[in-house]
């Protein structure tokens, strides 16, 4: 098969993850054309539309020719021009799917969405458990890291020798991460223990930002029930992670895995996040056995090739656009 990712920015970098791990280790090719980029991130690229050169746009014709699957991200769609092309001239023929990633503009306006696809009769995916909820019928395609790429390994004997203890966050939407919750429990976790100190990792590029959490002893994602990509980054690279799962998100964890826990610490409130961040603080010993837990669990659990069979499955199942 020959897939074809088309989006706008590239949701996480999930875009160019899952088209290298395509072409990694599967017979299938896989190409990604983006539109726009955001946040600074400066994910990997294939082509990126404004970096196009010239009015040479022979490139992108070819693949969307080519293509035997349209795999849309985010809010793209056949109605988008990639520069001259309008993709909705290259559709018929095609496998067609739609994978949100909870762009708050689908979050808004998610019935328009779902009617949208049943009209066509498009199939879904999403990128984290809490929006099969948002999305009936939909597939939860798991996020993924390479772990074996250096940025996500562990740091070289155990944890980085500091005379602090750092723990971190690193959120592209800071309203929507707990943010000022974490900076407050951290700023009365920080007076009651001196070895403990704050960062919040942002406006960096994400090849910086996963070589400075390499340096860090914890990580906080958010408390919104579910997880980000954040997570996934920092347990491969042996840490521990607090989050806020709730039951329906560790359960479809656990479906996914197979496994009959998760290696996430888990804090669903103010309170259990100050006590949790406390605890790994002072407690060196539990808070490297953790984070060694938490990148054995990466190897033996969430590997791409895990989450590559869920997406090649899907691929079978959509139909031919007429």
């Amino acid at each position: 098969m020959k897939i074809l990712m088309i989006t706008t920015n590239d949701p996480a970098g999930m875009g160019i993850a899952f088209t290298n791990a395509i072409n990694r280790y599967t017979e299938h090719s896989a190409r990604l054309i983006t539109t726009e980029s955001k946040y600074k991130t400066a994910f990997e690229a294939d082509i990126h539309i404004p970096d196009v050169a010239g009015d040479d746009f022979s490139e992108v014709e070819h693949l969307l020719k080519g293509a035997d699957i349209f795999h849309f991200h985010i809010l793209a769609d056949e109605n988008m021009l990639l520069g001259p092309l309008l993709v909705r001239n290259y559709i018929k023929g095609k496998r067609v799917l739609h994978h949100e990633h909870g762009h708050p503009y689908f979050l808004a306006n998610v019935d328009s969405f779902i009617e949208k696809y049943r009209r066509l009769g498009r199939k879904t995916l999403v990128s984290t458990p809490d929006l099969l909820k948002r999305l009936p019928g939909s597939v939860w395609l798991p996020n993924i890291v390479p772990i074996n790429d250096v940025q996500f390994m562990p740091w070289d004997g155990g944890e980085p020798d500091t005379e602090k203890i750092w723990v971190c966050q690193a959120p592209t939407r800071k309203y929507h991460k707990d943010t000022k919750t974490f900076m407050r429990v951290m700023e009365n976790v920080m007076r009651a223990n001196g070895r403990a100190g704050m960062k919040i990792i942002e406006n960096v590029s994400y090849f910086d930002c996963l070589r400075i959490k390499r340096t860090l002893h914890v990580v906080f994602d958010h408390m919104q029930g579910h997880f980000g990509i954040s997570s996934l980054e920092s347990l491969s690279q042996a840490k521990p992670v607090i989050a806020g799962l709730d039951d329906w998100n560790i359960e479809q964890i656990r479906k996914f895995t197979g496994a009959d826990h998760v290696p996430w610490v888990i804090a669903r409130d103010e309170r259990q996040l100050q006590k949790k961040i406390t605890e790994l603080v002072e407690d060196d010993a539990m808070r490297v056995e953790i984070g060694l837990g938490s990148r054995q669990y990466m190897e033996r659990y969430w590997t791409e090739q895990q989450a590559l069979k869920i997406l090649l499955d899907f691929y079978e199942t959509l139909a031919v656009e007429k």
